[in-house]
């Protein structure tokens, strides 16, 4: 088998496939942090090297299949992913619901990453007739936001092209994805943020929770707390309670020591 991805798919189909004894390839940009590729290699997956952007990637995979027949296991952009992604808001919803009792109110809201949407568009279908309202999160750097933007054209954005710190949201949205994320039944917004207010929000994390989570996993976060569009429309549905019960996934703690330091040290982020 073989697929592309930087971060959290390339290293579950590596393990499932090592577990299996299937041959596993994953293709991934040369810009890849080292400790994500230091990890899928650790689980036993070929690791070739691509340009950043995902036509570059594809290209690379499509090379590997002609090479050996490799099937190919999309990192997002397929129905049986987009479930499997699901199953992370029917996990917290539970959880949040068995945490506050059958009197209170359960969660009401989730905000998830974005990157090729996979994640978003599940929670989106987990939730769907549930009554939790879904947003998503993305960088703005370089045009990063492209699901936001493609929201507010009204169609889907095909090429994304950015070097922001939160490298696991660098790939556009996928074709099945955006089918799922355009739906306003679905999907209430989509909100980005920049690279200062993404290390803020990751600094807060590491400070304050004292949880380890790559740059990509606290943009929700980071949303929450700086996206002033953001605020006013949990305001505006939320209204008459004046309060929300609101879940915010952390996806993904790809990161090394080093690299956090490096963050920090470059930008001054306090």
């Amino acid at each position: 088998m073989v697929t592309h991805s930087s971060g959290n798919h390339a290293q579950a189909l590596a393990l499932a496939a090592r577990e299996a004894g299937i041959p596993c390839t994953v293709v991934m940009p040369t810009i890849t942090t080292k400790s994500k590729i230091a990890a899928t290699q650790a689980y036993g997956a070929r690791v070739v090297f691509s340009g950043s952007t995902a036509p570059e990637r594809v290209a690379v995979v499509a090379e590997v299949q002609e090479e050996n027949g490799a099937v190919l296991v999309p990192p997002n952009d397929h129905p049986d992913i987009i479930v499997g992604q699901g199953t992370a808001a029917v996990e917290f919803i539970d959880q949040v619901g068995a945490m506050v009792g059958e009197s209170s109110v359960g969660l009401q809201a989730i905000i998830t990453p974005c990157g090729g949407g996979g994640l978003l568009a599940g929670t989106a279908i987990a939730c769907a007739g549930t009554g939790v309202k879904v947003f998503g999160a993305e960088p703005q750097k370089d045009g990063a936001n492209d699901c936001e933007r493609g929201l507010a054209a009204g169609k889907r954005i095909a090429e994304v092209n950015t070097l922001t710190v939160a490298d696991g949201l660098r790939t556009p949205v996928g074709l099945w994805n955006w089918t799922v994320i355009c739906d306003q039944e679905k999907v209430d917004g989509v909100y980005s943020v920049s690279e200062e207010e993404i290390l803020a929000a990751l600094r807060l994390v590491l400070e304050r929770m004292k949880v380890v989570v790559e740059p990509s996993g606290v943009v929700p976060l980071a949303v929450v707390l700086f996206n002033r569009s953001f605020r006013a429309r949990v305001r505006e549905l939320w209204k008459e309670e004046g309060e929300v019960n609101l879940g915010i996934v952390f996806s993904g703690g790809n990161v090394s020591l080093e690299k956090l330091g490096e963050f920090f040290a470059e930008k001054g982020t306090r």
